[in-house]
């Protein structure tokens, strides 16, 4: 299972940024998946969620209405668009999900919103 986030950057409060994670070594359309991000000096918080049709979805509350999640299981790829982004948006986000009860979790890509 490869995972591999990317689409971070700087962005100023206010902006938005689109996430992806193309994914590889297993059956993409098969799974559920979620984005984490870890904030610096704190653990991983989950942010949000889809299913494997990619029909429905959960968040976070401090996400809620902000980022959508989506995915093209045609490209294996997992999307994660975020705007009105905060400074606590401040994170590395990951794509993860759990095959036979392993979580996967790939390489995260650094998103820093300051002014």
């Amino acid at each position: 299972v490869q995972l591999q986030a990317s689409g971070g950057g700087w962005m100023q409060p206010g902006g938005s940024l689109r996430l992806s994670c193309a994914a590889s070594g297993f059956t993409f359309s098969r799974y559920a998946m979620s984005w984490l991000r870890q904030a610096p000096g704190k653990g991983f918080e989950w942010v949000s969620f889809i299913n494997n049709e990619g029909d429905v979805t959960s968040y976070a509350d401090s996400v809620k209405g902000r980022f959508i999640i989506s995915r093209d299981n045609a490209k294996n790829t997992l999307y994660l668009q975020m705007h009105s982004l905060k400074p606590e948006d401040t994170a590395v986000y990951y794509c993860a999900n759990s095959i036979k009860g392993s979580t996967n979790r790939g390489q995260g890509t650094q998103v820093t919103v300051s002014s």
